[in-house]
């Protein structure tokens, strides 16, 4: 369970790019700390190059510039693997009250798959090739060079959460050969109506391993252990990682995801998140090593890809379009509610307005 904290750790993590056994390990104790305690925090001497940020965060604004209906030829609807454009109204977390939306846009990618894949052409939602605007010819270079660094750094993550839990620090190398990982490019408009209902993106925890961030703009909450939202504004040359749910669960609960949102903004606002995964079929449920008399496992067995297409369905509207007519089916792995975080994010998942 994540404490009351009321700030985000800020972690370098040059050591874990050496070969120094003993900073190693100092860098994985406070991975550990903040992943248990808090479930955020930063990261700087990531090794990312900026000029690799600005091309992202300029290819995003070119997109997002686009005309509404250029933008709908690449409907993320239209794909048979989860990728393309998300217009506002799209997804969200408002089962409640369906008439509310987030108010952003998106577009989402992952790793990019030829049609000739094996798993694509069984089928697989979650695995597959990207969709590319035709309209911005460079857009493809910069995304997916942007891409491949973090996808990158996300193995050198892997390898110091399993240091920080006590793990070979290559325990999750044969787990990660084809993840579906996916990078979403957010558009969040300047909102300057007043109106503080509802959110940019409303509380929610992360469905993969562990997330890596980059934002433009202030925005982003993290809820604490006595459900108060913490600030967590951009920082200049470091990213926000957050846990998600497989390590959650892997972990039987002493990494947390914790839950957080992004409230409606005043000023135009682009976010980053990778999402790093594993490989589809990977079967995650508690180690033994986390189980004990006194925490008995907390979380059912899980197949990674399978949660992955569960909570998506549960998300956009499209899918839940394909599901009620029966084109596709919910995973039967999947959990039937909310498992992961903390109770007061279990208890507030699908509230529609913001109290301030």
């Amino acid at each position: 369970m994540t404490a009351a904290f009321d700030h985000i750790p800020l972690i370098d993590i040059g050591p874990l790019f050496g070969s120094d056994a003993t900073a190693k390990a100092k860098t994985a104790s406070e991975l550990a700390d903040a992943a248990s305690n808090v479930g955020f925090l930063y990261i700087t001497n990531h090794g990312t190059e900026p000029a690799l940020i600005e091309r992202l965060e300029a290819a995003a604004a070119d997109f997002f510039a686009l005309p509404l209906e250029t933008k709908q030829k690449y409907y993320i609807g239209k794909s048979t693997c989860h990728r393309g454009y998300v217009p506002t109204g799209e997804e969200g977390y408002y089962n409640d009250e369906p008439t509310k939306v987030d108010l952003k846009e998106a577009f989402d990618l992952a790793l990019d798959l030829p049609a000739s894949d094996p798993d694509y052409l069984a089928g697989n939602r979650m695995l597959g090739p990207n969709v590319w605007p035709a309209e911005l010819p460079g857009f493809k270079t910069d995304i997916n060079a942007y891409y491949n660094a973090a996808l990158a750094l996300g193995n050198v993550m892997f390898r110091g959460f399993a240091l920080a839990l006590g793990l070979p620090e290559t325990y999750f190398e044969p787990l990660v050969t084809k993840p579906t990982s996916q990078l979403r490019l957010v558009h969040y408009p300047q909102n300057n109506t007043g109106d503080t209902s509802g959110f940019g993106i409303g509380p929610h925890t992360d469905f993969e391993c562990f997330t890596i961030l980059h934002a433009t703009k202030p925005g982003l909450q993290v809820q604490n252990a006595d459900g108060d939202w913490i600030e967590a504004p951009p920082i200049p040359g470091a990213f926000v990682v957050n846990i998600g749910d497989m390590l959650e669960a892997w972990s039987n609960g002493r990494f947390v995801a914790t839950g957080h949102r992004v409230l409606k903004t005043p000023v135009e606002r682009y976010s980053f998140p990778l999402f790093c995964a594993l490989d589809y079929h990977t079967v995650v449920k508690p180690m033994p090593e986390f189980v004990s008399a006194d925490n008995p496992p907390r979380f059912p067995e899980i197949t990674a890809g399978d949660h992955l297409v569960a909570q998506s369905i549960n998300a956009f509207r499209y899918l839940r379009t394909l599901l009620a007519i029966g084109e596709i089916s919910m995973p039967d792995t999947a959990p039937s509610d909310q498992i992961f975080g903390h109770d007061s994010l279990k208890n507030e998942k699908n509230a529609a307005t913001l109290e301030v």
